[in-house]
């Protein structure tokens, strides 16, 4: 089935604004399995009717691993090319799948001079719910138990906990939790570019002791709400050689899942 996703760009030919533009992400946008979290996302959308669209080819890195790994000037470079982007098609409000991206545009780039409300999907999803035009019935994850793992930029840097969990609890599913959670949520080690870089020296990868406490909940299913930690507890989960008992899926997919999308 083919997915309608507009962009900006096509929009504007047509003399149309899109009220919402879906910031993809470089996870989202090029690797695999990211880009079926997307997939789910814009599914959403669609089912819907939600009038959004996309930079495309437009969109570039928000510049955030260039400023966790410290090269402040290369960010400023792509924040300034992104907000010139954004400001020359009007837009005000951005949703995004990754924390990451959900906390450069909506907490470093006003500095630069870019002001937009920005929204991460859970939160997005949430509003779709409560004004009516998405409905969650639980289908398959009725009475499965999930685990939730708090991103970061997410949770203990925005202070986003109960969006992602009110969207499990809509399913009809038993949300338990890990013993490090909310607040005192872990890491799963992608954050501060450590994605991109070998570990240092130590007993244990932190992906691997976050597996372990995901795992310690006996949950069928580990829910996350960013690309990065989806990779992270996926490799986690493979070392443990859990992947045939455990799935890592995002709080879209399983909310797409559900509405059969």
């Amino acid at each position: 089935m083919s997915v309608e996703v507009p962009t900006l760009a096509s929009l504007q030919a047509q003399g149309k604004k899109a009220a919402v533009v879906f910031w993809v992400g470089c996870a989202g946008s090029f690797d695999d399995r990211a880009k079926k979290i997307t997939k789910a996302f814009v599914k959403i959308l669609n089912h819907t009717q939600t009038s959004f669209a996309v930079l495309g080819t437009e969109e570039s890195c928000t510049g955030d691993p260039a400023k966790r790994a410290g090269n402040e000037f290369l960010f400023q470079m792509q924040a300034l090319q992104n907000i010139s982007t954004l400001d020359s098609y009007g837009v005000t409000k951005i949703v995004t799948t990754c924390p990451h991206c959900f906390n450069t545009l909506k907490n470093e780039y006003p500095e630069l001079g870019g002001h937009y409300k920005v929204m991460h999907h859970t939160q997005f999803l949430k509003s779709l719910i409560k004004e009516g035009s998405l409905k969650v019935e639980g289908g398959s994850y009725k009475g499965k138990r999930i685990t939730y793992h708090d991103p970061c930029y997410l949770g203990r840097a925005n202070k986003i906990f109960e969006a992602p969990r009110e969207l499990i609890k809509k399913l009809d599913a038993e949300l338990v939790e890990m013993k490090a959670c909310k607040t005192k949520g872990l890491c799963c080690g992608a954050g501060g570019a450590q994605m991109f870089k070998d570990a240092e020296e130590g007993d244990k990868e932190i992906n691997i002791e976050r597996t372990e406490q995901a795992l310690d909940t006996q949950a069928e299913i580990i829910a996350a709400a960013c690309p990065f930690c989806n990779t992270m507890m996926t490799d986690g989960i493979k070392n443990k050689k859990q992947e045939d008992e455990v799935k890592i899926m995002d709080v879209a997919e399983l909310i797409a899942n559900a509405n059969n999308l």
